[in-house]
C-alpha cells in the first residue's frame, strides 16, 4: 500500500525547505498548525528571527518568496509580526481525500510501520473468585483500545491478562471449601458465568470472615498455601476449579463489553510461580537485592514513599513467601527473554505507580530493561467517580458491580434508541441499545485522558448532545441514511469544483486521520483519537446544515458531497472501531 502524504505534512515540508534555504543553519521547524484565519498558520519564524537577530517580517517575506506553491498552496501571506497564513487549493484538498478514499483495505491512508516492534500489553486483570467491579472497567477499556490502535499501525502486540490467581487468599478459600464442601454445590448442572462467580464471591467473603476471626483456621489456611505452592495434587485440583469457574465469568463480562479475551493470553500470577526462586537468586547474585531482617529487598535512594521516606521493594518476605514484586519481575524476564518484547506496557491504576516505579528500576539494575532496546511504561489511569465527584459506590456504600453497570447502560441506551427509532424491530432496538450503551460507557472513559479521574454519569453518556459516542454514532447513521437515499448516484470526487467553507473544514480534518492515529499510537493516548472523531462529527454536522447533499446545484456537486459524506463515515467507522465501539448502520 502506498501511504498518502497528508496535506499538513506536504505544507510542512515546503515551508521547512524554504526556511532551510533562507537560514541554512537554523532548525527549520515552521511550527505549523490549523488556523481559523486561513487553513494553516506557521509561527516558527518569530523564534528563528530572534535567534538570527533578524527582522521577523523581513525573514517571513524571504521565506514566502522561496516557497514552492505548485498545485498545493493557493495563497501564503505574512501576517502580524511574522506569522504565515497559508490557504490551500480546493483541488489539493479533494485530490488528497480521494487518495485516502481509494486506499486498499479501508486503511484511509494510515501507513503500516516499516520497522514494527513487539509490545506486550498487560491489561484487564480481574481476580479469581471475585466479582469484577467498576474499578476493573478502565484497565479493560483503555487496554483494549490501545491494543487495537497499535495493531492497526502494524505493531506486533502480545496481550497479557495478569489475573490474580495465586497467594494467601487461595489457601484460605481451598481450606474453607474443604471444611464446608456443600458451600459450592451447584443446584443446576448448567450455571451462567455470573451465577458461578456470585457463588464464589459469597464463598470468598465467608472464608475471609473466618480467616480474620479464627486464629486456628488462619494457621490451617496458611499451611494450605504451602501445599498449593508445592504442587499438592488435591489442593491444585480445587484451585483449578476456582480458576475455571472464574474464567467462565470473565469471558461473559468481556463479551458484554464487546472485547475479545483469548484463553492463551490469560497468564496469571500462577504462571510465573516456577520462576520466582530463580528471579530472587539472580537479583541477589547481581547485588541488586540484599537480605534485610530475613527478607530479600531492593533499596532506592531516589524513590520515596507517600510520607517522603525511602521505601524498599520486598521481593521475598522473611517467612519465605513471595510478594507481588517477585511475580512482576519474573513476568518482565519472561516478556523480555521469551516474548522478545521491545516495549512493556502496563495499564494499571495510578495508585500502583510507586510499586511499578520500583519494579522497573529493579529490572533496569538487573539488566532486563534499558532505555534503548526494551522499555517499560505504566499507562496509569485515574479513578471512576460518581456524579458527586466521590469514588463510585452503591447507595449502601458497596463497590458497584461491573455487570450491573453495563446492564443499566444498555437499558438507558435502549430507551434512547426506542424513542428515536422509526423503522426498527424490537430485536433491532435491543441490538442497537447494546451497541449504543456499551459504546457510551467506553467512550466516556476513552474521551478522558487516562490519568484523570472521570465522573460516571449515565444520563450524560447516552445523551445525543455533546461529546458522547451516541452523537458520533448518530452522525454515522445519518450519513448511511443519505447514502441509501442517493440510490444509483455514487459518491465521486470532483477536484475541479470549488468548495464551500464547511466542505473545506470537513475535508482538511478528515485528511488528518492518519496523523491522529500515529499520535494516539505513539503516546498510548486513545483520548486523542476520541477528540479527533468528535471534532469530525461536529464538522460534519455543520456541513450537513450548510451544504445540501442530494439537492446540491449540479450532479457533480451531488457526487462530490456524497464523497465527502462517505469518507467521513468511513473515518468515523474505522476510528470508532479502533476505540472498540460499534457504529450501527441505522439508529
Amino acid at each position: 500500500m502506498a501511504s498518502v502524504t497528508s496535506l499538513t505534512a506536504s505544507v510542512h515540508q515546503r515551508l521547512a525547505t524554504a526556511l532551510s534555504a533562507t537560514l541554512p543553519t537554523a532548525d527549520a521547524d515552521p511550527l505549523l498548525r490549523r488556523s481559523d484565519r486561513a487553513d494553516y498558520q506557521a509561527n516558527g519564524i518569530l523564534a528563528l528571527a530572534k535567534k538570527a537577530k533578524a527582522n521577523p517580517r523581513e525573514l517571513a517575506t524571504q521565506v514566502v518568496a522561496r516557497v514552492e506553491s505548485g498545485e498545493l498552496i493557493k495563497e501564503i501571506e505574512v501576517s502580524g509580526p511574522g506569522f504565515l497564513n497559508i490557504t490551500l487549493t480546493d483541488a489539493a484538498i479533494t485530490e488528497n481525500l480521494a487518495a485516502r478514499y481509494t486506499d486498499a483495505a479501508d486503511r484511509l491512508g494510515v501507513p503500516l510501520a516499516e520497522h514494527p516492534g513487539t509490545t506486550v500489553i498487560d491489561y484487564a486483570q480481574p481476580n479469581v473468585a471475585k466479582e469484577m467491579h467498576v474499578g476493573h472497567l478502565r484497565s479493560a477499556v483503555i487496554g483494549d483500545a490501545v491494543v487495537r490502535i497499535l495493531e492497526f499501525t502494524g505493531e506486533n502486540v502480545v496481550r497479557r491478562h495478569h489475573i490474580g490467581d495465586w497467594g494467601t487468599q487461595f489457601g484460605m478459600l481451598i481450606q474453607y471449601l474443604d471444611e464446608h464442601p456443600h458451600e459450592l454445590d451447584h443446584k443446576d448442572a448448567e450455571v451462567s458465568g455470573e451465577e458461578a462467580m456470585s457463588n464464589l464471591d459469597r464463598l470468598y467473603k465467608a472464608a475471609r470472615k473466618l480467616f480474620d476471626s479464627d486464629e486456628e483456621f488462619k494457621t490451617r489456611a496458611r499451611r494450605r498455601v504451602v501445599d498449593l505452592q508445592a504442587g499438592d495434587p488435591r489442593t491444585l485440583a480445587t484451585w483449578q476449579k476456582f480458576v475455571d469457574e472464574s474464567k467462565i465469568y470473565f469471558f461473559s463480562v468481556f463479551e458484554k463489553l464487546d472485547m475479545e479475551i483469548r484463553d492463551p493470553d490469560i497468564v496469571g500470577e500462577s504462571g510465573y510461580n516456577d520462576m520466582l526462586d530463580e528471579t530472587c537468586r539472580i537479583l541477589e547474585d547481581k547485588g541488586v537485592a540484599v537480605r534485610s531482617e530475613g527478607a530479600l529487598c531492593v533499596f532506592f535512594d531516589d524513590i520515596k514513599g507517600p510520607e517522603g521516606n525511602p521505601v524498599p521493594l520486598i521481593v521475598r518476605k522473611s517467612d519465605g513467601g513471595y510478594g507481588y514484586a517477585a511475580t512482576d519481575l519474573s513476568a518482565i524476564r519472561d516478556r523480555v527473554h521469551n516474548l522478545k518484547a521491545n516495549s512493556l506496557l502496563y495499564v494499571v491504576d495510578a495508585r500502583q505507580s510507586l510499586h511499578f516505579k520500583m519494579v522497573f528500576e529493579t529490572a533496569r539494575r538487573a539488566g532486563w530493561l534499558n532505555d534503548e532496546d526494551v522499555k517499560a511504561f505504566q499507562l496509569a489511569f485515574g479513578t471512576v467517580l460518581g456524579k458527586d465527584g466521590k469514588p463510585f459506590k452503591t447507595r449502601e456504600g458497596e463497590t458497584v458491580k461491573l455487570v450491573d453497570l453495563l446492564d443499566e447502560a444498555i437499558d438507558r441506551a435502549s430507551a434512547v434508541v426506542r424513542e428515536k427509532a422509526q423503522d426498527l424491530s424490537e430485536e433491532e432496538i435491543a441490538e442497537r441499545g447494546t451497541q449504543v450503551g456499551i459504546g457510551a460507557v467506553k467512550y466516556a472513559d476513552l474521551s478522558t485522558s487516562a490519568i484523570r479521574d472521570y465522573k460516571f454519569d449515565l444520563d450524560q453518556m447516552v445523551s445525543l448532545n455533546g461529546d458522547t459516542s451516541v452523537y458520533l454514532q448518530y452522525a454515522y447513521a445519518r450519513i448511511q441514511s443519505i447514502l441509501r437515499k442517493a440510490g444509483e448516484v455514487r459518491p465521486s470526487a470532483h477536484p475541479e469544483l470549488e468548495l464551500a467553507d464547511a466542505e473545506r473544514a470537513l475535508g482538511l480534518h478528515a485528511d488528518a486521520f492518519a496523523e491522529t492515529v500515529a499520535e494516539a499510537a505513539s503516546d498510548y493516548a486513545p483520548h486523542k483519537l476520541a477528540a479527533y472523531l468528535y471534532q469530525l462529527a461536529s464538522l460534519y454536522t455543520t456541513f450537513y446544515d450548510k451544504c445540501p447533499v442530494l439537492k446540491a446545484e449540479t450532479p457533480e456537486q451531488v457526487e462530490n458531497r456524497l464523497f465527502l459524506c462517505d469518507i467521513t463515515a468511513r473515518t468515523l467507522h474505522q476510528g470508532m472501531a479502533l476505540l472498540g465501539i460499534r457504529t450501527p448502520e441505522r439508529l
